[in-house]
């Protein structure tokens, strides 16, 4: 099926993103700013929605989406089944890359980093925090291992109901939280004629102290530098 006809118009040049409309040159706070103005889009349903990419140690990429819990100068956290694929891929090879996608607002961030795994008591803070059928559901799931049926995942949830009906669930020992601490954050935003805006902020090596031509610096050790579309 040819597709080549299917394109909508973004911004106009008169809508661009110029380095001025940087609300901070701290990337952290100027995601919370374009963060914001998603979680007030009424065209938006989930603002914390995300795509992250991870692979093995080999290379093999795979993507899902899930549910951003929380960010701070530290990183960005969300929670998953240790177990599960992208949980495995991430024991192996340390690093993931998160892409938000707000369509509505024509704007992206894409964020790459090494990926750590929080403290217990925070993952079980956090779990506990969630409803009760939430609790159950991920002790349910052993994530991303086959299962006969649906109806196998009914029978298992009913049983853990009915089990935990007056007590608390307790956090299974495969479940978490982990945290992405960003080592590139990169702004975009769509233009009609594809000259996107495409502002990005890296944190340098080691022992890297030279900036390149365009690099700018910026807040907490980043540093910042337009790129073409």
């Amino acid at each position: 099926m040819d597709l080549s006809d299917m394109r909508k118009k973004y911004k106009g040049d008169e809508e661009c993103f110029e380095e001025s409309q940087l609300v901070s040159l701290d990337p952290v706070k100027q995601f919370g700013n374009w963060f914001d103005d998603a979680t007030k889009c009424p065209a938006i349903g989930e603002a914390n929605a995300m795509c992250i990419s991870t692979a093995t140690k080999d290379g093999r990429p795979s993507a899902r989406m899930v549910l951003l819990k929380g960010y701070s100068n530290e990183g960005f956290r969300f929670f998953t089944n240790y177990e599960s694929r992208k949980g495995s891929e991430l024991e192996s090879n340390p690093y993931a890359c998160l892409v938000f996608y707000w369509e509505p607002l024509n704007r992206q961030i894409r964020i790459e980093g090494n990926v750590e795994r929080i403290p217990y008591q925070s993952s079980c803070d956090y779990f506990h925090s969630r409803p009760k059928s939430s609790q159950i559901g991920a002790v349910v799931s052993r994530q991303s291992t086959p299962v006969p049926n649906r109806d196998y995942l009914r029978q298992k949830n009913a049983e853990l109901e009915e089990k935990y009906k007056d007590t608390e669930v307790p956090m299974p020992d495969y479940w978490g939280g982990y945290i992405v601490k960003p080592y590139l954050i990169e702004f975009w935003q769509g233009q009609t004629n594809r000259l996107h805006d495409r502002i990005v902020f890296t944190k340098p090596k080691d022992g890297e102290t030279e900036q390149g031509e365009f690099q700018h610096a910026a807040e907490g050790g980043w540093i910042y530098q337009r790129l073409s579309p």
